[in-house]
């Protein structure tokens, strides 16, 4: 399709369409019923531009994540089927994916001892956990787990994969192999290859040369840089014989015909990595999904399922798994392909995976030839892609700690390994939200002149308090981890005032939630408050909140005159309490 023939239109995607039954399990049948045959060309075409992509991208990734080359293929295979069907994104390719790189090599690397069969079956149970989670995770309707992580931690997260990735394809590129399990293990193993003459000249040539025809064609629209760059390659290698003359290392002949179904086998000491592993593929996996579908429907006009976005990648994992495959995840690099070829619907992955069943039962012997630096150069650009520069510096300008938050989990990922820095990476995301609900924002209101409302005293020193009340904002929800501190600091105002207190009003519409520990400590603080003879009371409390505390028992026990809908009303009824001389500067108008 030229730049110049616009696509027919899309079904309309303004607003999801409610559906139950099997259409509610099958958005790929759904779009099938509405087909229109107009779409077609555009998805036959799309789909083969995409196999361009496919087969070099679905192999480099298979071979950095210590597997056997050909599991990309079965996984890119499987894995577009089972999503065209599941899946509810009409535009979105799943594949092996470089994100998921290090999490593969981390778990296949140490317990394959070197065997390509059971590091096969290692990745395969990994894909199958991390679909199983996925799976059950969609119909639990959990979607919305992957937005407990931060900004600045995925950056540091990614950053740190993109990082190891590099570090591991670096032996390849430069035409030696070297070990290590972790980051500095590798770069130590790595300098002292180079410093015993290991480097092969010829092999670093025909992968820089990869690099440089990838990076430089990768804003082309026409052009598929990486089809372009490992085609020629290949060629040059088989031209000029290479690999017999100058020892370049190549791929060799892929297997002939599609797999087996066949559940892959573990022995019991590996299952708990493969677990772990498994889980952090599905962290993963689905959080580059789901940004991806989002961007995509946003950018058509619709509204993405983050739900149903599980279900389709846990089953599009579960039929890698199952077919000699390794895990994988939405790609932001063969997705733009299928867009750009002018893709309507979930057929052009289809073609795709057809197209690349057909390379393997046809023509297997194609990519013999094919130099293992120039995979290592397509999974290096896949990686340099995953960096973030420009939003850190942002995030340094505007707020510093989280710049170094993200710097740190990088560094974790880096250090400890993909899982383990995944592992950091959530344990950090939990201490920043309890950080943020632990020592929360607090303030004791006054009048400011001119002003409507009651106001933070420190951020007006000018502010009018009434005599004898003490307004104090608790800007969080009131749980366990800061009920004492709530109650120090309510204590606290009532002991600054420069005027004996009758009343503490709570000013509670940031508080959107209360537990049983602070409930108990509210219990606790109203009597210590009434020995002293101040009365503890309630401002904007929402209705929620307030039908925990008539659960918990101490709306009962305060009293209903205690919770006010407004502070103003809270202290007009403190001065109808009490005799006070305040004039509001409302009533001098």
């Amino acid at each position: 399709m030229s730049d110049s023939t616009p696509p027919p239109a899309a079904l309309p995607a303004a607003r999801p369409v409610r559906t139950s039954g099997w259409a509610r399990w099958l958005p790929g049948l759904r779009v099938l019923r509405h087909y229109r045959l107009a779409w077609l060309r555009h998805d036959l075409a799309a789909g083969l531009a995409l196999t361009a992509v496919l087969v070099p991208v679905g192999i480099a990734y298979a071979v950095a994540s210590g597997v056997p080359a050909i599991a990309g293929l079965y996984a890119t295979i499987f894995g577009l089927l089972a999503y065209a069907l599941f899946g509810p994104s009409r535009v979105l390719v799943l594949g092996p994916d470089s994100s998921l790189v290090a999490l593969i090599l981390g778990v296949v690397l140490p317990l394959s001892g070197g065997d390509p069969q059971r590091a096969l079956a290692l990745a395969g149970m990994m894909a199958v956990v991390s679909g199983a989670l996925c799976l059950v995770a969609g119909w639990a309707r959990l979607g919305f787990v992957t937005e407990l992580l931060s900004k600045p931690i995925r950056y540091g997260y990614m950053n740190g994969i993109a990082l190891t990735v590099i570090v591991s394809q670096l032996p390849a590129l430069l035409g030696f192999s070297a070990g290590g399990d972790g980051l500095l293990e590798k770069i130590q193993a790595l300098a002292e290859a180079l410093r015993a003459g290991k480097l092969n000249g010829t092999t670093l040539l025909l992968g820089a040369a990869t690099l440089a025809v990838i990076g430089g064609l990768k804003r082309s629209k026409r052009l598929p840089g990486v089809l372009i760059a490992v085609v020629g390659a290949t060629a040059a290698v088989a031209a000029l014989d290479l690999a017999g003359r100058a020892g370049v290392s190549v791929l060799g002949a892929l297997p002939q015909g599609l797999p087996a179904l066949a559940f892959p086998a573990i022995t019991r000491g590996d299952i708990g990595p493969v677990l772990l592993g498994g889980l952090a593929v599905a962290l993963v996996s689905f959080a580059d999904t789901s940004v991806l579908s989002r961007a995509y429907a946003a950018r058509a006009g619709g509204v993405a399922d983050p739900n149903q976005e599980m279900v389709g990648l846990g089953l599009a994992n579960l039929a890698a798994g199952v077919f000699q495959g390794l895990p994988i995840s939405a790609s932001a690099s063969r997705t733009p392909v299928a867009m750009a070829a002018g893709a309507q619907t979930q057929l052009a992955g289809v073609v795709g995976a057809l197209v690349v069943a057909g390379l393997l039962l046809l023509a297997p012997d194609l990519l013999r030839n094919l130099p293992t630096a120039a995979l290592a150069a397509v999974v290096i650009a896949s990686a340099i892609a995953l960096i973030e520069v420009k939003d850190l510096r942002r995030i340094y300008r505007i707020q510093r700690w989280e710049f170094w938050l993200s710097i740190g989990c990088m560094a974790g990922v880096a250090v400890l390994g993909a899982i383990q820095g995944i592992g950091l990476a959530i344990g950090v995301a939990v201490i920043e939200f309890l950080w943020d609900a632990w020592r929360p924002h607090f303030a004791v209101l006054g009048r400011v002149e001119g002003v409507k409302g009651y106001h933070d005293i420190s951020r007006y020193p000018d502010a009018r308090i009434v005599p004898g009340l003490v307004l104090f904002r608790w800007d969080a929800p009131l749980f366990f981890a800061n009920a004492e501190l709530f109650r120090e600091h309510a204590l606290d105002a009532v002991a600054a005032s420069a005027t004996p207190v009758c009343w503490l009003v709570v000013s509670a519409e940031p508080v959107t939630s209360v537990d049983i520990t602070a409930a108990d400590m509210l219990n606790e603080l109203d009597a210590a408050l009434r020995a002293a003879g101040i009365a503890l009371c309630f401002a904007e409390m929402k209705d929620p909140v307030k039908d925990k505390l008539k659960r918990f028992g101490l709306f009962l026990r305060l009293g209903e005159e205690r919770f006010f809908p407004t502070l103003g009303q809270a202290v007009s009824g403190y001065l109808k309490a009490h005799q006070v001389a305040w004039v509001d500067w409302e009533e001098r108008k």
